[in-house]
């Protein structure tokens, strides 16, 4: 599927700091698609908070790398945010934003009945990053992610949810929107082609 994206139809304007990507039940697939079709030097560091086995340390990072055009890291606490990097949340740690650009890992109480917590990545992120911050919220079963899209939107960064009719699990795009309005609902051959024309945009 080739969508031809305009200047008109997407709010490309802004000098993009950072992309948070969320994700759970059905989200694996959409994620790898994702990664294997980014340009490989996107230079806009990418956060992913995906809900995972908090027992098993191994094997889905990997798994992910296969699939991915650029290294995909877990950081650690205090780490540098920097360009053209891919981060992931770390299995049973929540991970979060500073001042400063730099990650928090804490291994706090689950939220949402989830560690690590998307809403957490999101909110703390948004706080940051402000309306430098795109928002993407993939298939879920449970509404982790929704208050995290709604503070991301109120703080002035752009949202996007993958199409719920295209979600294995359509929970939380559909949570998200009860939430607050959110800039644009994407299949994932659109959310590729977004990302695409946003990497165009700076090079």
């Amino acid at each position: 599927m080739n969508i031809s994206l305009t200047k008109s139809k997407y709010n490309l304007n802004n000098q993009y700091k950072a992309i948070v990507i969320g994700g759970s039940a059905g989200s694996f697939q959409v994620i790898s698609k994702i990664l294997q079709n980014l340009p490989e030097d996107f230079q806009v560091p990418i956060i992913m908070c995906l809900h995972r086995l908090k027992d098993v340390r191994n094997g889905f990072v990997e798994a992910l790398n296969i699939k991915s055009a650029k290294l995909i890291e877990e950081p650690e606490d205090k780490e540098q945010i920097r360009k053209g990097k891919i981060y992931l949340a770390p299995a049973n740690y929540h991970l979060g934003v500073e001042l400063g650009n730099t990650f928090t890992i804490s291994t706090e109480g689950m939220f949402n009945n989830s560690r690590p917590a998307i809403d957490i990545t999101f909110m703390t992120a948004a706080y940051v990053f402000r309306n430098k911050l795109i928002g993407i919220l993939l298939s879920g079963a449970n509404k982790d992610g929704a208050l995290g899209m709604k503070r991301i939107a109120e703080k002035g960064g752009l949202t996007i949810i993958q199409e719920p009719s295209e979600c294995l699990i359509d929970t939380m795009p559909t949570s998200a929107l009860k939430e607050t309005a959110i800039d644009y609902t994407l299949t994932t051959d659109e959310i590729l082609d977004f990302l695409n024309q946003l990497h165009y945009h700076y090079v």
